[in-house]
């Protein structure tokens, strides 16, 4: 690898060392693109009219708090619309967030792996980041994180189902770790991957909602719904934190598309018609981890749209022989490889490709 080019101007020593996000390859001709998480089932005719109709006024800035967006979710999540803040995709929340708590001095814990935009989004806000190791089945290990947290801890992250390993935390879990934390340490529940979810042990920070004055839980329309290529995510929790989250936001983030996207998605026609669609991915994904564990490969308990393929020192074969093959995935050097539940033809294709690398 080159070395960075130097600067012609004074910059943050860490952040001029931060990698920048770089997507992975696009996916060959006719092959199968299973490396970011996307919905791959085309957008419903309703949701691309709402987004077309708002061509019309693109000379206007957005709505920059997205209230309707927000009244909407307010009225499915029993809460009022300044409890709930809207963002480009949950990952910006998350941003705002943890600039909003952490600063210079401070750490922010969460358990590795995890979301690989953590590291990156921690050190941006010029804080420390703790990663506590998963358990050996790929899952958090909360008595762990809450032992992680000390004076300087702001902010403590908790992915579920986790990304990229797929593993939920159960609800007796997290609430046995709400009650060793510190009421006034801000705990963000991390639920991109939520509907999902078909274990019913699982922890859902819709039921949560109102108990924790210390609790945010974030979702996105990225993935369920799929508008990954709108950027909108939500937050929910208590006013004063949203409000601090506000204030580290960048305006104007979430266009009138995104928005127009989101609210025709709740509709209930159209919700009942992607819901259904995300019945048939969590079949396919379950379909999918059987017959790798099948094959020989201990792919954890997947409960997102991806399955985790721990290949350890294996992980760049792994990926280059899917690449061969026309697939696409997620490789993390060392620890193992994300695959992204896809169309039905991909599934044959990902086991056959592995089963052999199973085998050695």
């Amino acid at each position: 690898m080159n070395a960075p080019e130097p600067t012609p101007v004074r910059l943050r020593a860490e952040i001029a060392a931060l990698p920048p996000y770089r997507q992975g390859r696009p996916a060959p001709e006719g092959g199968h693109k299973l490396s970011s998480n996307e919905n791959p089932f085309d957008p419903l005719p309703s949701v691309r009219d709402a987004v077309a109709a708002t061509a019309a006024t693109i000379n206007r800035y957005p709505d920059a708090t997205a209230l309707a967006l927000r009244e909407a979710l307010a009225q499915r999540f029993g809460v009022t619309a300044d409890e709930v803040i809207i963002g480009g995709g949950s990952v910006s929340l998350l941003a705002a967030f943890i600039q909003a708590a952490a600063g210079a001095g401070d750490e922010v814990v969460y358990a590795w792996r995890s979301f690989e935009a953590y590291p990156g989004l921690v050190t941006v806000s010029g804080a420390t980041s703790v990663q506590v190791p998963n358990r050996a089945d790929h899952g958090h290990e909360l008595d762990a994180l809450a032992a992680a947290v000390t004076d300087r801890t702001r902010v403590v992250i908790v992915c579920s189902p986790n990304n990229p390993t797929g593993v939920i935390v159960t609800a007796d879990e997290f609430e046995a770790f709400m009650a060793k934390v510190p009421a006034d340490l801000l705990v963000l529940l991390d639920e991109a991957y939520i509907e999902f979810v078909r274990d019913e042990a699982s922890v859902d920070g819709a039921t949560l909602l109102g108990r924790y004055p210390n609790l945010v839980i974030l979702r996105t329309f990225s993935k369920a719904y799929g508008l990954a290529g709108l950027r909108v995510g939500y937050a929910i929790g208590p006013v004063p934190i949203l409000d601090a989250a506000r204030a580290t936001l960048v305006p104007l983030s979430v266009t009138a598309a995104s928005t127009a996207a989101a609210i025709a998605s709740l509709q209930p026609e159209a919700e009942a018609e992607l819901l259904e669609r995300v019945g048939v991915l969590a079949d396919r994904r379950d379909r999918l981890a059987d017959a790798l564990r099948a094959t020989g490969w201990p792919v954890p308990h997947a409960q997102g749209n991806f399955v985790w393929l721990p290949a350890g020192e294996a992980t760049v074969e792994a990926a280059e022989a899917l690449w061969d093959a026309g697939v696409v995935a997620r490789p993390f050097p060392g620890d193992g490889v994300r695959i992204s539940v896809g169309d039905e033809a991909s599934v044959d294709v990902v086991v056959e490709t592995l089963r052999p690398l199973a085998k050695r």
